[in-house]
């Protein structure tokens, strides 16, 4: 079968399943929410940094991102669907492929929305404090949330694909993001900065002077992680039952 009617299915898919159709809205509320309130920060610490408190509500709102892509994927393993996608398309690197790139395709586009309407949002809230913020490094914020927002959508996939499990995929990386990255990861040095999530962050920040990753460096790293997730989702889909 052709790519172009695989890709086709796979959307539909995504369309008519309620979870997933909701999960990008969510993703827009509650970025833009969390930025409006971190626009109300205290400009008086040395360490502020406008661009990143403008798009903070991106910390908590990822995590609609991953159950975005960790729930596309998930979802094939419910009474036998996936036995059923992959009698359509029986060769399983294609159906993957088309399922990763219609994950990425609306999570890319949501993830550039939301991050506009979050800068909006937290520079508002911020006033004067915002002012230094450049033009280039505004569109690099955006452009760069955007694509950290699909990567972990895809790195939340390519795990489901390995767990079989959207349960598991989640309950495995909302706590490592909201505990390791912030708790172990602060103790841990600059070894933190490589994780998926702290290192596609640094592209978020204005500055990042003396860190160990710049920001497309970080969202490289970032990249390596989802691509290593992806190929281990792939690997799985292959070789095992369905």
């Amino acid at each position: 079968m052709e790519f172009t009617p695989v890709l086709r299915s796979e959307w539909l898919k995504i369309r008519t399943l309620r979870s997933l159709t909701a999960a990008l809205p969510a993703l827009f509320a509650a970025t833009v929410a969390f930025s409006a309130i971190a626009g109300v920060s205290d400009a008086s610490d040395p360490a502020f940094d406008p661009l990143f408190a403008a798009l903070s509500g991106v910390i908590p709102g990822q995590i609609a991102a991953i159950s975005f892509g960790a729930m596309a994927v998930s979802s094939e393993f419910h009474q036998g669907a996936l036995r059923l996608s992959l009698a359509a398309v029986p060769q399983r690197g294609r159906w993957f492929a088309a399922k990763a790139a219609v994950i990425a395709v609306p999570a890319l586009l949501a993830g550039l929305v939301t991050a506009l309407a979050a800068l909006l949002v937290g520079r508002a809230g911020l006033g004067s404090a915002a002012d230094t913020l450049s033009t280039g490094e505004q569109v690099r914020g955006v452009v760069g949330c955007g694509v950290y927002l699909m990567l972990m959508a895809l790195f939340a996939a390519g795990l489901a694909a390995l767990l079989r499990s959207g349960v598991a995929t989640l309950s495995l990386l909302i706590p490592f993001i909201l505990v390791v990255s912030f708790v172990i990861g602060d103790a841990a040095g600059t070894v933190a900065d490589f994780l998926p999530d702290k290192a596609g962050q640094s592209v978020l920040r204005e500055s990042y002077g003396g860190a160990s990753l710049g920001p497309w460096s970080g969202l490289a790293v970032t990249a390596l992680w989802t691509a290593a997730a992806l190929l281990a989702g792939a690997w799985s889909v292959r070789r095992r039952d369905a």
